[in-house]
């Protein structure tokens, strides 16, 4: 009997032990991301970097993103996900803007650090593919800036290119390897700028294991349509430091897998949140959590007849239900927000194309299932936050970009405020 309990006293210490060590290894975690979208014709570069046959020959991009996390090492992930040829990366490297600036030409000239593949400083990413860096020492705290230059020698081919058109952040370009320059703006190379971003998909670095990442699965809404230009005042980027002013929240990574214009039953912006699941959440790393906020384009781009929009409704409920099942499989906790209004008041000098009756039903049948329906985890009330009491269909008017359906700073900063912190605090699968 003594031979046994030691046994088990030494099995249960070194489980310990090992659960200890565990917990204390760094593991892979997303803290930056954006949505791969095929560029359409006119988010394409401008000419003279748009042309026959390639785009962006002989050409450095500069393009800047803030992290969301504390880091020591990263890597980049590059995407090739909608060419139709190889994308030939010829150099790569990232530095720190001055003052963590978004959307500038500058960068320190002592931060910048080559971003290597394979120990190469080229890749070529075959069509549909990704390309991963080698990791990269990046000493940076959460909200820094990250600059980072590509250049390419002979452009993308074939027409067909991956970007992130909605970046709500400016990127420069300039003919010539300027990989690293200070000014991208003061070489001796006719320049261009694009609040568009290309090829750059994914931040990722090893952090240890209570860092984790949420998903934002959306439409323009949660893209920042209506927010201001390199301010990075989206919904998501003020609810990240609610998030991070909590010490049992500030782990979470808000990872923005949105994109205007996107649906979920069909292709449109983008392929659709259905057939999306698997590239923008199941083969991220560390996702514990996915909050969808989409539909309001599956409602606005169906017919009004009421015959349309009650079989719309019921196809978005059952799409609910799909994603939550796929994504629970994978033990993701699923947080479902209320679609908000898009109604134009009477005395509006603009009027919503989405506005109608027979929308507005859906709306609020769809609304109904996401609050009553129990298939969720948790209900985030956007709704509630944004519609206008005095005219449910319609946004509050200080909240109202002048499209009456995108937000503005301030309606996105309450959106932010009114996410209830306590939804990432619950342990959902016991894991």
């Amino acid at each position: 009997m003594a031979y046994r309990l030691f046994t088990y006293a030494a099995f249960v210490a070194l489980l310990q032990s090992t659960l200890s060590i565990a917990s204390d290894a760094p593991h892979w975690v997303d803290i930056w991301t954006t949505m791969p979208q095929l560029t359409e014709p006119a988010n394409l570069p401008p000419v003279p970097f748009n042309s026959t046959p390639s785009i962006f020959p002989n050409t450095t991009l500069r393009q800047t993103l803030r992290l969301t996390q504390p880091v020591s090492t990263i890597r980049l992930r590059l995407s090739n996900a909608f060419g139709e040829d190889d994308l030939s990366i010829t150099s790569v490297a990232i530095a720190l803007p001055p003052n963590d600036t978004l959307g500038t030409p500058l960068v320190d000239s002592e931060t910048v650090t080559p971003v290597l593949f394979d120990g190469e400083s080229s890749i070529i990413i075959p069509p549909g593919s990704l390309g991963v860096s080698d990791l990269i020492s990046l000493p940076a705290g959460t909200n820094t800036t990250l600059a980072v230059d590509i250049y390419l020698a002979d452009g993308q081919t074939g027409g067909a290119m991956t970007s992130h058109p909605g970046s709500r952040t400016t990127s420069y370009m300039v003919f010539g390897n300027e990989v690293g320059v200070e000014n991208l703006n003061t070489t001796n190379s006719e320049g261009a700028n694009v609040d568009h971003w290309y090829f750059i998909a994914t931040i990722e670095a090893p952090l240890p294991l209570p860092y984790k990442g949420c998903a934002l699965l959306g439409d323009s809404i949660t893209d920042g349509r209506g927010s201001d230009t390199n301010e990075n005042d989206r919904w998501p980027d003020r609810l990240l430091p609610i998030l991070h002013s909590n010490p049992a929240t500030k782990p979470i990574s808000l990872l923005n897998q949105a994109a205007g214009g996107n649906r979920i039953l069909h292709d449109s912006l983008g392929p659709s949140l259905l057939s999306r699941i698997d590239r923008d959440v199941l083969s991220h790393s560390n996702i514990h959590y996915a909050l969808i906020f989409s539909g309001v384009n599956d409602i606005g781009t169906a017919s009004t007849s009421p015959a349309d929009q009650a079989l719309t409704a019921r196809r978005l409920i059952r799409a609910y239900r799909q994603i939550i099942t796929r994504l629970h499989a994978a033990d993701i906790a699923v947080f479902g927000a209320t679609i908000t209004p898009f109604g134009t008041l009477p005395n509006a000098t603009y009027v919503q194309p989405y506005s109608d009756p027979e929308r507005e039903r859906t709306r609020q049948v769809v609304n109904d299932w996401i609050r009553t329906g129990g298939a969720f985890d948790q209900v985030v009330d956007f709704d509630a936050i944004a519609r206008d009491p005095a005219d449910p269909a319609c946004l509050l008017p200080r909240f109202d970009s002048g499209d009456h359906l995108h937000l503005n700073a301030e309606g996105y900063e309450a959106l932010a405020r009114g996410v209830p912190v306590g939804i990432f605090e619950v342990d959902y699968f016991g894991v």
